[in-house]
């Protein structure tokens, strides 16, 4: 899963992908500090894997990863190159959802890119910019397909519907409210445009440290950011990105304690996990044995071939059965052979749709 985390200038963003990763992307109080995307690869955290290796006595325990992408900070006018702003659209487009860093702080001390703290329309000035650059790649299309509409069918109704995408944009609306035609021709060329409006967005509501024990709900910024999240259906976590910042620079055990401090359940790294997970349609299944204990991230819905597949092409071309027994049943009864006794282990064939937490070992003949 990669994850691209965007957002104006000064709002916390490198702050909150340095804390994320700890991959130390240069953070000042200045627009454009962070040229370069950076990227950090952050491993998912799952307390089911430790207490399975355990269990295995695994040589090695691998946890699901998620890569971060930081770009740059966008202004008012990215979309034409203001800021360096089109080189860092360029790479949103390689994510699979977006998180959009918003500040939702008031310091004096941290300038403001537009002079005064308003959540509203910081979104609406990064939604205008990804929607200009929409634009900008359906007129591309709309400029060679309607060469040859009008000798074939089939570009004439592609035409047909990016005239309709593109007057759908020009109002101001992103792509993922767009009504795509049923049929099978619509729905693979509106996904062949990897429309950055059209990606699945994730809100942090960046708070100050005093706002983090009620989630923010006393604080009116983050109200604005839950009400434009709820119109378009995206996902917000709240976090105070500085929080982060000092979590990232503990030990494991440190951190749990100054997390119960701060009268905090999980981290904000946790919660965008969370997220990232909901809104994407995730699940993790497991697999587990003396060599290598790991976790598999697969779309909900999958059935066991292609949940197979993620491991080896092999296993899916050749399977023939899995063994599925669940985490939880797997820990109590304390080994494979014992759940296998208690009649837990269930044999699977190709239509058995993956849980999440389920361990699973493959047959497969190729």
């Amino acid at each position: 899963m990669k994850l691209g985390i965007v957002g104006l200038p000064n709002v916390g963003k490198s702050t909150l992908f340095n804390s994320l990763t700890k991959a130390g992307a240069e953070s000042a109080n200045y627009p454009f500090c962070t040229i370069d995307p950076n990227v950090g690869i952050v491993a998912v955290p799952d307390e089911r894997l430790k207490l399975l290796g355990e269990m295995y006595r695994s040589k090695k325990v691998t946890p699901a990863v998620i890569e971060f992408v930081d770009i740059a900070g966008l202004v008012k006018g990215a979309s034409k190159g203001e800021g360096l702003g089109n080189q860092f659209l360029a790479n949103i487009r390689e994510v699979d959802a977006i998180v959009h860093v918003v500040r939702c702080f008031e310091d004096t001390n941290v300038v403001h890119v537009d002079g005064s703290v308003d959540p509203a329309r910081d979104i609406e000035t990064i939604n205008l910019e990804l929607i200009f650059s929409d634009i900008e790649i359906l007129e591309r299309r709309i400029a060679k397909v309607a060469k040859q509409a009008r000798m074939d069918k089939t570009l004439a109704k592609e035409l047909e519907l990016l005239e309709a995408l593109k007057t759908h944009l020009e109002a101001g609306n992103l792509a993922k409210t767009f009504v795509v035609p049923e049929d099978e021709d619509s729905v693979l060329w509106f996904a062949s445009y990897n429309l950055l409006t059209a990606k699945p967005v994730i809100y942090a509501a960046n708070v100050a440290e005093e706002d983090l024990a009620d989630d923010g709900g006393s604080n009116s910024h983050v109200a604005a950011v839950r009400k434009l999240a709820a119109e378009e259906h995206s996902e917000v976590f709240v976090i105070c990105a500085q929080i982060e910042q000092e979590i990232a620079e503990l030990l494991d055990e440190e951190k749990a304690m100054f997390l119960e401090e701060l009268g905090l359940k999980e981290s904000g790294l946790e919660k965008l996990i969370k997220a990232s997970y909901h809104l994407l349609g995730l699940i993790s299944y497991l697999t587990a044995g003396e060599d290598e204990t790991r976790a598999w991230t697969i779309r909900k819905g999958t059935k066991a071939p292609q949940a197979a597949g993620k491991i080896h092409s092999d296993f899916e071309r050749g399977f023939i059965r899995a063994e599925v027994v669940n985490y939880q049943d797997l820990l109590e009864c304390g080994s494979l052979s014992a759940a296998k006794e208690k009649g837990i282990v269930g044999l699977e064939g190709k239509e058995y749709v993956v849980k999440d937490g389920d361990v699973m070992l493959f047959r497969f003949n190729v």
